[in-house]
């Protein structure tokens, strides 16, 4: 496993991955290797002021099969070319490659996300869909996994994506046992939302009253069909002027919000009430329980009844000894 840092890299940043990828070996788990690249081998400052030795430049990438691009506390958030070469050439050979925070921005500048849903801190969200265009931001979202292509929102969201990883890749063992002994924290949060801002926080005072009362009134009706010019038409405004403003105040688009919202509603039902598949689908306005299914599955990589068990332990079915 390789971390890629620039200068003014998140000290955190750093050390979590640092710790989580850390080899356990002699405990009994799988071995890991940790490394660390930079632009060019040598000293590189982080944001607390702090002198790294990295002893790697990005032709480290060649052989890495996982590599995570750190945030940086720099402006301007720029890749240089030998950095996005080695990028976009170890995800062409199949590596996985992970971004978070400002690190998003960096790796989206590769083109590889063009097309895709991403993610990144929820106060870069509307800078990253303006800067990207081409691809779906979700603000809302701990870590989005598209395969071979990972995006993390911001600070403590670094756990939860590479937790993620690890249990993607090495299974729930081994995951399970990092967060229990390493970061000291629950094994497994399936992407659960991250703050999202108000309004207020990114638009004029007059029209971030008005989205916040757009919002508030489209999460009471989850359960009824909602099109753009319904909620342009409750916003008092034009379809068309309705979703630039839309994406501009949330960062994403009011169909991947409201889908956002569905499934966020439908997790907390899956963790505080005994209704079936079916019945949370109906109410959190999902056509039918198949498609709540592919839904949770695309977001979140888990079954809404398997989500169910690891948050309801009474559920779970008993494993059988190892031996």
């Amino acid at each position: 496993m390789l971390a890629y840092a620039r200068p003014g890299v998140s000290s955190f940043g750093l050390s979590a991955v640092s710790d989580i990828f850390a080899d356990r070996s002699a405990k009994g788990l799988p071995r890991l290797d940790f490394a660390i690249c930079a632009d060019r081998a040598g000293t590189l400052r982080t944001d607390l002021g702090l002198c790294l030795r990295v002893e790697h430049g990005p032709e480290a990438m060649a052989t890495a099969d996982l590599i995570i691009v750190l945030p940086t506390e720099d402006e301007p958030l720029t890749l240089p070319a030998p950095a996005e070469k080695g990028l976009i050439a170890a995800h062409h050979r199949g590596a996985v490659i992970a971004a978070y925070g400002t690190g998003s921005f960096l790796l989206a500048d590769t083109g590889l996300l063009d097309g895709l849903r991403a993610t990144t801190d929820w106060r870069l969200a509307a800078r990253l869909a303006r800067r990207h265009p081409e691809i779906t931001v979700e603000p809302d979202a701990l870590y989005v996994d598209q395969g071979l292509l990972v995006t993390g929102a911001g600070g403590a969201a670094v756990i939860d994506m590479c937790l993620h990883l690890l249990r993607r890749e090495h299974g729930p063992a081994l995951s399970d046992a990092v967060a229990r002994e390493a970061m000291v924290t629950p094994r497994h949060r399936n992407g659960r939302p991250q703050h999202l801002p108000s309004p207020s926080d990114i638009a004029p005072d007059g029209e971030a009253e008005r989205m916040a009362d757009l919002l508030a009134w489209a999460r009471t009706r989850l359960h009824q069909p909602m099109t753009v010019t319904d909620l342009a038409k409750q916003a008092l405004m034009s379809p068309r002027t309705f979703a630039r403003r839309f994406r501009a105040a949330t960062g994403t688009t009011p169909y991947a919000w409201l889908a956002a919202q569905r499934l966020d509603r439908a997790r907390d039902l899956l963790e505080t009430t005994d209704l079936s598949v079916q019945a949370i689908a109906v109410r959190v306005g999902f056509p039918s329980s198949n498609v709540l299914r592919a839904q949770f599955i695309k977001h979140h990589g888990v079954s809404p009844s398997a989500y169910r068990n690891a948050f309801q332990p009474s559920r779970r079915t008993p494993m059988s000894a190892c031996h």
